[in-house]
């Protein structure tokens, strides 16, 4: 896929479950866990980043899971989900989630988000997509300055439910060019 002198891009296997529900957990751990309580995180994890669950979104023919290596261990991921639930803001031009996208920090302003990114939009336009949706965590700051540099905009919240704290998630799209 893509490949840079430190790290390379390529689709994710089911042999990658179990380094990629340590890197899933670690991550949005790492994200989130200043304004998460305890418990709320703790059933979070176990309930969306297990091994058999990723496992299972591994194997799942409507999810394209893209890892980021580097000298044999996971450093960053993404996943594109097709075929679900689009919220009504969504424009219903042939749309793909952008379900999930995190980067391990200490690769943070190393290339690996925007080469993810790439490859991201390149697999889209694959699967024939039009228009690249996803939700964010409105105090994400960060990441919502990141979608915005790629052309991403605002076009509505949906409610996220991080354990039992009901937070809001911007939703954000762009349309993909042939």
């Amino acid at each position: 896929m893509t490949a840079s002198p430190t790290f390379r891009i390529r689709r994710g296997t089911p042999r990658d479950a179990a380094a990629l529900a340590a890197l899933a957990a670690r991550t949005f751990h790492e994200t989130f866990v200043e304004h998460t309580a305890p418990d709320d995180m703790t059933r979070f994890l176990a309930a969306t980043y297990g091994e058999a669950q990723q496992r299972r979104e591994l194997e799942d023919d409507a999810i394209v899971t893209l890892v980021a290596e580097a000298e044999g261990a996971l450093i960053g991921y993404a996943q594109l989900k097709s075929g679900g639930e689009v919220p009504n803001c969504v424009p219903e031009e042939l749309p793909i989630e952008l379900a999930r996208f995190y980067v391990d920090r200490q690769w943070h302003g190393g290339g690996v988000a925007q080469a993810l990114m790439n490859v991201v939009e390149q697999e889209a336009r694959t699967a024939a997509a039009r228009t690249l949706w996803l939700g964010v965590w409105e105090r994400n700051h960060r990441a919502i300055a990141f979608y915005a540099k790629h052309g991403f905009r605002r076009i509505g919240a949906h409610p996220f439910l991080v354990g039992s704290d009901l937070q809001t998630d911007d939703l954000m799209a762009r349309t993909l060019e042939g």
